[in-house]
């Protein structure tokens, strides 16, 4: 059953990547996430969080992008409390624990694990760590609460960096 369920989310991550990769490279990343149903959840959160014109900036940056799947395992109420202006701050310090500055292509993230013997440590922009490792030939992250999330679709390469769709939200300590 477990396998089927991967090949599922492969599958379906895969052709998100492939829908929105026809017109990505003219697009910034918010435009690009906001091209997808699959990242509404996450283009409602960068919204309400005020980062919309940060993420449409210059950049480069790399996005490693929940998608409404992701939003969905969170507890219920989280998503709902956390896009109130009364906690924009907390949404703005998660948001920016999913982006790192530079284009950082999944053949460097492959090749960080490698040279760091299996675990890889990536600085966010907010100054988080995320652990970047395989298992069982796949890209994880890992964040500071020990959570994992597998990147399941990599390289959207966008007019201000990359995407990667990831199937859980991480999380800052």
């Amino acid at each position: 059953m477990k396998k089927k369920n991967l090949v599922k989310t492969l599958a379906v991550s895969f052709m998100i990547l492939i829908a929105m990769n026809v017109q990505a490279q003219d697009k910034n990343i918010v435009e690009t996430a906001a091209a997808s149903a699959d990242f509404s959840t996450l283009v409602a959160a960068v919204k309400a969080a005020d980062l919309v014109t940060v993420l449409s900036g210059k950049g480069p940056f790399t996005v490693f992008a929940p998608t409404n799947e992701a939003f969905g395992k969170l507890p219920a109420g989280t998503v709902e409390g956390l896009l109130k202006p009364e906690n924009k701050e907390t949404l703005q310090t998660i948001l920016k624990y999913h982006v790192v500055s530079g284009s950082v292509m999944a053949a460097d993230v492959v090749a960080l694990i490698k040279k760091s013997n299996g675990k890889a440590q990536i600085e966010t922009v907010v100054g988080g760590k995320l652990t970047a490792q395989m298992k069982d030939g796949a890209v994880y992250l890992v964040d500071e609460k020990g959570n994992w999330s597998q990147v399941t679709a990599t390289d959207l390469k966008t007019s201000n960096g990359v995407i990667h769709v990831i199937d859980t939200v991480v999380m800052p300590n």
